[in-house]
């Protein structure tokens, strides 16, 4: 059942190629779980209520999100291409061009995504989660193993 839901929200997800990894919770978002952390929610919003790393703008830009990532190692690379001595996350961008979900690949060359308040699933291509709200993957990066 939660399977149909969640491709009714993301029409590139098919049972073929994504599996749900989590229960669905509040404790973390999409940027808090391409961080390794499930204890917090991450959002740079202005009111203070999402954790934010004090050290780096609290606005809604790809360069805010990008140096979040430089604090735990990650540096830009050019694609999602899989190597074997790199982790590596995706940031995505809607048509305005404000960062809205973060995916982190796994050691198989998949994705693990968490959708919102959602699960957490895994997916076999940055594709598959194109949709308005998150728009696409616009920003790659990587750190060693």
């Amino acid at each position: 059942m939660r399977e149909q839901e969640i491709e009714k929200l993301f029409p590139g997800l098919t049972s073929s190629n994504f599996c749900i990894t989590s229960d669905p919770t509040v404790e973390y978002n999409c940027i808090a779980w391409a961080a390794d952390d499930t204890d917090a929610w991450w959002w740079p919003d202005p009111q203070f209520v999402a954790y934010w790393p004090s050290n780096v703008a609290r606005v809604e830009t790809i360069d805010a999100f990008v140096e979040v990532f430089k604090l735990f190692g990650y540096t830009i690379c050019t694609n999602d291409m899989h190597e074997k001595d790199f982790e590596k996350i995706t940031i995505y961008v809607n048509s305005e061009g404000k960062p809205t979900h973060a995916a982190r690949q796994l050691d198989s060359g998949n994705w693990t995504s968490k959708l919102g308040k959602l699960e957490d699933i895994e997916h076999n291509s940055l594709d598959d989660i194109i949709c308005s709200e998150y728009g696409s993957s616009a920003v790659f990066m990587k750190r060693p193993k």
